[in-house]
């Protein structure tokens, strides 16, 4: 996904296939509770170069967010769950943000202002608006059910990832993250590869408190 100095320096319309796809894989997860566990793989997995929108309507990729620790987190207005959690997301990113790390809160409405809207009256302040109106991006990087939350590295690959509402401001959840943040820094520093996140940051499984149930389906 990303170009060689990136690892070092570590109008819309849905198609009935796409509807149909994405109705199918929402209602598996509203048949489900959503995890407590955050799973950290035993090695990075490479990232889909996925394409999405911002506030502004320009198109965006992972790409260009080289060199960061990034937390994506695909949700909708729509999601109960994801509604309760994206204020915690914003306080995450108003504890952890800088120049390497990014909360990325990826939208699957069909418009724009329906996240305006939302983010103005819950008092999001920190996060930058994502959209990702034909879903491509989230069935690229295999999302099955919102929220749906990936931790990439600074070199643009997968080291976790949580199906399921979490409270991202926890105590636990905000050390680990910035173990994640300080030994990716380290490695750009160093010019090494990003280390494997089970080493030193955390067990192979780290539970989160969840922010409880909801409905997952589209209305």
């Amino acid at each position: 996904m990303m170009s060689a100095k990136g690892s070092f320096a570590c109008g819309m319309s849905f198609g009935l296939a796409a509807v149909g796809l994405i109705a199918a894989t929402l209602s598996i997860a509203a048949a489900q509770e959503p995890s407590r566990n955050f799973i950290i793989h035993d090695a990075p997995k490479p990232t889909a170069a996925i394409q999405f929108e911002d506030a502004d309507g320009r198109s965006r990729s992972l790409a260009d967010l080289q060199g960061k620790v990034v937390l994506l987190n695909i949700w909708a207005t729509w999601c109960v769950p994801c509604r309760k959690e994206m204020p915690t997301l914003d306080r995450l990113q108003a504890a952890l943000g800088a120049a390497d790390f990014e909360v990325v809160a990826l939208s699957i409405d069909r418009r724009p202002d329906a996240v305006r809207k939302f983010f103005a009256e819950v008092g999001i302040q920190k996060l930058a608006m994502y959209l990702d109106s034909s879903a491509k991006a989230t069935r690229e990087l295999g999302a099955v059910g919102l929220p749906t939350s990936l931790l990439i590295n600074c070199e643009g690959r997968e080291i976790g990832r949580l199906i399921g509402p979490a409270e991202w401001d926890a105590p636990e959840m905000v050390e680990f993250v910035g173990c994640i943040i300080s030994t990716n820094r380290k490695a750009t520093s160093d010019g090494e590869p990003a280390p494997a996140a089970t080493s030193p940051c955390g067990e192979h499984r780290l539970d989160l408190p969840a922010t409880g149930t909801g409905n997952h389906r589209q209305p």
